[in-house]
C-alpha cells in the first residue's frame, strides 16, 4: 500500500475504516482478478460492502465550491460511512491526476482520507493508495 500524505494522520475510528474497505477490495480482487472494467469492480465492491454491513453511498455527489460559488459538481465513486472518499480505477498505472482527483474530493468534502483502489493490478496490495488530507 502505497501512502500520499498532505498532512497530520486521522483518527482510530476512520483509520479501522479504512481497513475495513481495503479488506472488502482484496476479496473481491481475489474472486475477479484484474482485467475487468472499473464499472465491474463497482458493482462488486457494492456487493461487497453489503455483505460486510458497511455504509456507503454510491456516485456521491461532490460539490465543487470557488470563492464560496458553486461552479460544479464531481461524483466521488463511494463515500464510506459518510466520512471516507473511495476512488476506484482500472488502469495500467495510477497517476498524479488520480490522486489528485481523490484531494480534490477530500477537500470538497472536508474529509481527511481517501482511499484510490486500482484493481488493475496482480495483487491488490499494489494498488491501494491511501491519500491523507488536511488544510494546511
Amino acid at each position: 500500500m502505497r501512502q500520499e500524505q498532505h498532512t497530520k494522520e486521522p483518527d482510530a475510528e476512520l483509520d479501522q475504516l479504512a481497513r475495513e474497505v481495503i479488506g472488502a477490495a482484496i476479496a473481491v480482487h481475489k474472486e475477479l482478478g484484474p482485467g475487468f472494467p472499473e464499472s465491474v469492480y463497482a458493482k462488486a465492491l457494492e456487493v461487497e460492502l453489503r455483505q460486510r454491513r458497511i455504509s456507503f453511498e454510491r456516485e456521491y455527489p461532490v460539490s465543487v465550491v470557488y470563492q464560496g460559488q458553486l461552479v460544479g459538481e464531481g461524483r466521488a465513486d463511494f463515500f464510506i460511512g459518510g466520512r471516507l472518499v473511495v476512488e476506484l480505477k482500472a488502469v495500467e498505472k495510477v497517476l498524479n491526476i488520480h490522486l489528485g482527483q481523490v484531494i480534490a474530493y477530500l477537500k470538497m468534502v472536508r474529509q481527511p482520507l481517501g482511499l484510490l483502489l486500482n484493481f488493475h493490478v496482480s495483487m491488490m496490495k499494489e494498488g491501494i493508495h491511501r491519500v491523507v488530507y488536511s488544510p494546511q
